[in-house]
């Protein structure tokens, strides 16, 4: 068994192995056994390493959101300037190969030099070596669409980057597989056809004992580029259709749109008319691969995005219903307790007096006895309604408990009666009602109410109010009292 660089877990480059030789179900199977799983010892840079390693190889395997969800829960944390450089590079290195896969290409490359850089800081060679692999490759490919002055300073490029992978005697065997055929590559783009064969056979040879088709793949494409070159055109056919089929193997897109068009080349040349529509063929239907692939990732992250949109709306829904009052609209317990704190605090920081206004129904026991209980019921709504009335937009009005309502006023400005104010609006529009269309002839509601005043909290505030609120009803009801010990005020104001 390989030993295993950074801080990815074996079954994660397990998964990897297997869709390097082409067995993509295992490699699903693998993945879906492994993805949610994350060592318990791996610090918060390892843990973003092994998130990033996951999203490449679940875009490998065309599972595009999953892929994106990865990337952006693993991206979160990445730090460059973090003292775990091995894992950091190792994190920047698999987010440079995603940003290549969707097309990003300029800040692909930027990241994986990057990743180079902080992974020389680091003291494993390991995952300086997969950091230089994959500079070398996307220098590689670079070079490849560049003009043809350009492009041997890159592949030269390149080539220093692979050879110094190659000098690491600690490296993955599939390490050593994938830097000797991106080498073979280089090789061949600077014109040393010779020891370019010699390189992409090595790589074909390891490739084949380990089952690698990418390793396959690609020593046979070098393979084929070299004899295209040297006109010996036969053997650069069979060898890029071997390098295609591999390369479809492994549902490897991006190598196989590149390989297909230089098979296309080599039978055009051959004057292989039917040869060439094949391979553009081939190369066709994996550009609309990669395409709908995209389309449907894209897809699928919108729906999932709708999804939790719909799930967060319907929680913050039923959390909304949860501290309203279903009888009457108004807030209930849950929803005073909730908010009357901050209100409270906001008011008082702006240099206003809070005010805590207890309203109770008098005698509503008996209105419920006369008139019925659904009368009951509408008797609080409307009165529900009065509070709302003679309250500002501000200010919260809430269901207690039963017969009993809480109001928090929130905006007094330099107003110190305002709660004996409003308390006496509510007083009066209570007692004036027509109650007719609602309880008939029977006995109408009045209404007792307790005012206090801070800045305190909400339960001191409670507690003071509350002692005025028994007062009213001690006094004869249908009346305002002020609690003094809190506000100051020693007259209170008396109802009808």
């Amino acid at each position: 068994m390989e030993q295993v660089a950074g801080q990815i877990p074996w079954p994660d480059r397990e998964v990897r192995a297997l869709l390097n030789a082409g067995r993509l179900a295992e490699a699903n199977t693998l993945f879906d056994e492994v993805v949610t799983r994350i060592s318990p010892d791996a610090d918060h840079v390892g843990r973003t390493a092994v998130m990033l390693y996951r999203a490449v190889t679940a875009w490998r395997l065309g599972r595009i959101p999953l892929a994106l969800e990865l990337a952006a829960e693993g991206s979160t944390d990445l730090d460059p300037q973090s003292s775990s450089t091995s894992s950091v590079a190792e994190a920047m290195s698999s987010m440079g190969y995603l940003l290549e896969g969707i097309g990003n290409r300029r800040a692909a490359l930027d990241i994986i030099r990057q990743s180079v850089d902080v992974a020389r800081r680091g003291e494993d060679p390991v995952v300086l070596a997969q950091c230089l692999q994959r500079l070398g490759g996307v220098l590689n490919f670079r070079a490849i669409n560049s003009p043809p002055d350009v492009a041997p300073t890159i592949f030269a490029e390149a080539r220093g980057h692979l050879e110094e992978g190659l000098t690491f005697p600690s490296i993955l065997d599939s390490q050593r597989r994938s830097l000797l055929g991106a080498l073979s590559r280089s090789l061949a783009g600077l014109g040393e056809l010779e020891r370019a064969v010699e390189v992409a056979e090595q790589t074909l040879a390891l490739s084949v004992v380990a089952e690698d088709q990418w390793g396959i793949s690609v020593g046979n494409w070098v393979l084929s580029v070299v004899r295209r070159e040297q006109g010996r055109m036969f053997e650069a056919r069979t060898l890029g259709s071997r390098s295609v089929t591999a390369a479809e193997l492994i549902n490897d897109t991006s190598l196989l749109l590149r390989f297909s068009l230089d098979l296309a080349d080599v039978c055009r040349r051959m004057s292989d008319p039917v040869g060439e529509a094949e391979a553009l063929r081939r190369s066709v239907a994996a550009s609309r691969t990669a395409m709908d692939t995209l389309q449907e990732g894209l897809g699928q992250a919108l729906e999932q995005r709708r999804l939790a949109v719909q799930a967060q709306r319907a929680a913050e829904a039923a959390q909304e219903a949860a501290a309203r009052d279903p009888l009457t609209g108004l807030a209930n317990r849950l929803g005073l307790e909730r908010s009357a704190s901050a209100l409270l605090e906001s008011t008082a920081a702006r240099g206003r007096v809070p005010w805590l206004v207890i309203v109770d129904v008098d005698w509503f026991k008996d209105v419920n006895d006369d008139a019925g209980h659904a009368a009951g019921d509408a008797a609080l709504r409307e009165i529900a309604q009065l509070l709302r009335r003679e309250c500002r937009a501000d200010d919260l009005v809430a269901r207690w408990a039963g017969d009993e309502f809480v109001i928090v006023l929130g905006s007094s400005g330099g107003d110190y009666d305002v709660g004996p104010t409003v308390a006496e609006r509510i007083r009066a529009a209570v007692d004036g009602h027509d109650w007719t269309m609602v309880l008939g002839t029977v006995r109408r509601p009045t209404v007792s109410i307790g005012v206090a005043a801070g800045p305190a909290k909400l339960d001191q505030l409670f507690a003071a109010a509350d002692m005025a609120l028994y007062r009213a009803k001690r006094q004869g009801r249908n009346r305002v009292e002020v609690e003094p010990s809190v506000t100051g005020a020693t007259t209170p104001l008396l109802g009808s």
